[in-house]
């Protein structure tokens, strides 16, 4: 059986957490698409960690880890973060690295950085980790499979190609220093000795997992939002974030994904330039930044503060719908404790008309929300285990959204930990089935 956990919204929604919660009871998770440009953090026994590469499930010994061809795979970023992990006492974890993924370049970083540079003001909000410019050469043919590192003659000869056409540029544009393919090799051969234990045919390792009967998790990178083709383009990612991409960044058929997590936190919070209809400014963006979170709303990749905003029903129920939600997970709850009153923005008002439709980007950038208040709860609600249990405008306020995003909501995150999990039987769900 196939899961998905993947994110709602801009990313940032708590989906480390979910994977590495459904990892105790799955046998290989996948990474599928994006690269090290975000992180998931992960709070459980060993520490608290954040992830750029390696799937939320590494902790688990039984599990098997695996990263797939739809990976952005920077190798170095990727085996320091095995080491960060091991150094702190979690076991070796068994890897697997897709002999189809294509390898991040030190010159898409350079380019990146440049591109954004020469942007200035109207720079994208990159992370300048490479990944716009490493796509970009995946889909223009000229990318680097790992499979390629063990053919020598035939890399080199796609380095000389390659760094024909990115010297024009480096040259005339940019005027920064020119590549030399004989450097870019001796790189590439110490990336050889790196992953070559761990390369394998993944889709061909997925397949007999399957007629097995393992259960296996794919890990999605950032939400829907962020989606190159269904998100707030042109500021997105550079992969598709969506569940249904997990069959291709995984190599498997897409009739294998029998649930779909999508994960949508409490209230909105977002990393990077872009629309963001239900953002807060101001003290009252700065109180549930310092509250959020487990130490604070701050990208786990870059350590950017992020932007703060009321739950957006609008935005939430388009991303559930586009991942194709069987499941949401509602994430930082327990942040919205010390609120007396609690806003959620349940539609746009555009030119004069009120939507509850998520619109397309030029229509989001005019978009102004439309704010009903729910009246707060007042109290911690970490360790609590029963949905019952939950103060009643804390229920309140999952049930009015549930009916908003008209996705049931079966998971509910009260704390950082693996064991701040409530688990409910959503009326939604219910009728569903």
């Amino acid at each position: 059986m196939v899961k998905a956990v993947v994110g709602a919204n801009w990313g940032d929604e708590g989906k480390g957490k979910i994977t590495d919660m459904m990892a105790e009871n799955a046998d290989i998770i996948v990474r599928f698409q994006g690269g090290a440009n975000a992180g998931h953090t992960i709070v459980n026994e060993y520490g608290k960690f954040a992830l750029h590469t390696l799937p939320s499930g590494v902790f688990y010994d039984h599990t098997t880890s695996i990263i797939g061809n739809g990976v952005a795979l920077n190798i170095p970023v990727l085996f320091a973060e095995i080491q960060s992990i091991t150094e702190k006492g979690v076991p070796a974890p068994k890897l697997l690295v897709s002999d189809r993924a294509q390898i991040v370049m030190p010159y898409h970083i350079l380019f990146d950085q440049y591109e954004e540079e020469r942007l200035g003001g109207k720079s994208f909000g990159s992370t300048k980790s490479g990944i716009a410019p490493f796509y970009s050469d995946k889909y223009a043919k000229i990318g680097i499979q790992v499979s390629d590192l063990f053919d020598e003659a035939l890399l080199l000869e796609k380095l000389e190609r390659v760094c024909v056409t990115k010297n024009v540029i480096l040259e005339h544009l940019y005027h920064k220093p020119l590549l030399k393919p004989e450097e870019l090799l001796a790189t590439l051969r110490e990336y050889k000795e790196m992953v070559e234990p761990y390369v394998c045919d993944v889709s061909l390792y997925l397949h007999k997992a399957l007629k097995e009967d393992k259960t296996v998790l794919l890990e999605g990178q950032l939400g829907t939002l962020k989606d190159t083709d269904h998100g707030i383009y042109p500021m997105v990612t550079s992969s598709s974030t969506l569940a249904a991409y997990g069959a291709i960044g995984a190599g498997i058929p897409p009739c294998e994904i029998k649930q779909i997590v999508t994960v949508c936190k409490a209230y909105s919070s977002a990393v990077g330039a872009g629309a963001f209809v239900s953002e807060i400014f101001g003290e009252e963006a700065d109180e549930l930044r310092r509250r959020g979170g487990d130490g604070g709303e701050y990208g786990a990749t870059t350590g950017r503060p992020r932007r703060m905003g009321w739950f957006d029903c609008v935005a939430s129920k388009y991303g559930c719908r586009l991942q194709g939600t069987t499941d949401v997970a509602f994430t930082v709850l327990d942040v919205l404790g010390y609120l007396d009153e609690i806003p959620v923005c349940v539609g746009y008002e555009i030119d004069g008309e009120v939507t509850t439709d998520f619109p397309v980007t030029h229509k989001l950038e005019k978009a102004k929300p439309v704010l009903e208040t729910l009246p707060g709860w007042k109290c911690d609600i970490r360790g609590i285990k029963k949905y019952e249990d939950l103060p009643e405008n804390c229920r309140g306020y999952i049930e009015f959204i549930e009916k908003k995003i008209e996705y049931p909501i079966t998971m509910v995150s009260n704390g950082p930990g693996r064991a701040d999990i409530i688990y409910r039987k959503s009326p939604l769900k219910q009728t569903e089935s």
